[in-house]
């Protein structure tokens, strides 16, 4: 009986937790926004309007996307970024966080050309990496080998880990997708690509 209802809790709570987190950021994410410019309308109009925050932070995105997509926007972008570049501590913070969402948007998944298995940290052991690219200029010259770099996440968190510079022949490039391949790190293994189990989670 206790197996049983134990059974029961675990299904459940395994079922509600992907729902629960979803709503627990969705409702965070309304606060931040709401509260970014929810008091810039206030003190406009002079009383508190809910969601009022949220839809002037929407029309605010979707004016920066479209000012960043044409080339007056492009360049004005460019200056911006020159010019934050002259400010202290400014710019480790605004580079490193570009970096993070270029890598891990759509646009940045360009930059992970393939998935590939990497025998490491020892023969026997196996991990899933993403293929960034050749090694070029002074590594490269200083190598004997055609060395590939490959990024190798971390599980649940594929925003850090290691690069390693790879000879070509140690490694296996798989058939499954970039975007498979970061499911696959995220779920911890348990979203295979290609396990009938698993497809229609995929």
């Amino acid at each position: 009986m206790m197996k049983k209802i134990r059974h029961l809790f675990l299904s459940g709570l395994f079922s509600i937790l992907p729902i629960a987190a979803t709503l627990y950021i969705m409702y965070y994410m309304f606060r931040f926004f709401d509260g970014m410019t929810g008091n810039l309308v206030r003190d406009l109009i002079g009383r508190p309007i809910p969601g009022a925050g949220i839809v002037v932070s929407f029309t605010l995105i979707l004016f920066t996307g479209f000012l960043v997509t044409n080339v007056l926007g492009v360049r004005l972008f460019h200056y911006g970024e020159r010019v934050l570049q002259r400010m202290p501590v400014a710019p480790k913070i605004y580079f490193g966080v570009k970096q993070l969402v270029d890598s891990f948007s759509m646009q940045g998944k360009q930059a992970f050309s393939r998935v590939a298995l990497l025998e490491y940290p020892r023969k026997g052991l196996f991990v899933v990496g993403f293929v960034t690219g050749e090694v070029r200029g002074e590594v490269q010259a200083k190598t004997s080998e055609r060395l590939i770099s490959v990024f190798i996440p971390t599980t649940p968190n594929p925003t850090s880990g290691m690069l390693v510079l790879v000879p070509d022949h140690a490694l296996t490039y798989l058939d499954m997708s970039v975007e498979e391949g970061l499911k696959l790190i995220v779920s911890a293994g348990i979203v295979s690509p290609g396990d009938p189990e698993t497809r229609d989670l995929i």
